[in-house]
């Protein structure tokens, strides 16, 4: 028995067609996969690179520059810095208010072993008496002596009036380590009461605050001059 040719032509026919879908359908997956591929092994690099660029006025492509951010703790930390270097010349212009304690700061650390010995005794008894001492000022540096002179002599009008207020550097004995102001004013008045129970005088009589050893613990102290000038 024969078979009929026109059922063999549609049967092939059929046959072919599902082999071409087949194919096709595998040339498609090959291709995704390829492009797939080629996604997931960009370099990371480029990647970066084309993220973080910006369009040239020629057509090509500039890295974006960044700009570092100034955090508060890094304006800070420049504060600090610049108030330790005033430190370093006996300055307490940054605003800190010192105490006979703060031995860290030069302004205090290099008073005179024995005068800074007797004021940290007095500001330990005046604290009993509800009176805190600030030291307005201690060791100074000829150059921080030598500005606050030339700031005297600029805000008085001469040399002369400056004088009563601001020695000279050689002269000063803020820069010898043996002179402290003291503030504020109630310690003063302590510490022109009871001073010299610790050797601590009052030097001139403009200046409350300006305090050395100018007698013995328990002694006398001097009359004041009159002012720095003498």
């Amino acid at each position: 028995m024969h078979d009929n040719p026109a059922k063999s032509r549609s049967v092939t026919a059929a046959r072919r067609l599902s082999g071409r879908t087949v194919a096709g359908v595998g040339v498609v997956l090959v291709v995704a996969v390829t492009a797939a591929w080629g996604l997931t092994t960009r370099s990371e690099p480029a990647a970066h690179a084309d993220a973080t660029a910006d369009r040239a006025p020629g057509g090509g492509t500039t890295t974006a520059e960044v700009t570092p951010e100034v955090t508060p703790e890094g304006a800070d930390k420049a504060a600090d810095k610049a108030a330790d270097e005033a430190a370093d010349e006996g300055g307490t212009s940054d605003g800190r208010q010192l105490t006979p304690f703060d031995t860290r700061y030069p302004a205090i650390a290099r008073l005179d072993e024995r005068l800074l010995k007797a004021v940290q005794q007095a500001a330990r008894d005046a604290r009993d008496d509800g009176i805190e001492f600030r030291v307005t000022s201690g060791w100074r540096s000829k150059a921080h002596q030598q500005r606050l002179l030339d700031e005297g002599i600029e805000k008085y009008g001469s040399a002369e009036k400056a004088r009563q207020f601001v020695n000279t550097p050689q002269k000063s004995t803020h820069v010898s380590g043996k002179a402290v102001d003291i503030g504020p004013t109630d310690a003063d008045d302590w510490l022109i009461r009871n001073g010299s129970d610790y050797g601590l005088c009052q030097v001139y009589n403009n200046e409350m605050w300006h305090f050395e050893l100018l007698t013995r613990p328990g002694g006398t102290c001097p009359a004041p001059l009159s002012n720095a000038a003498g």
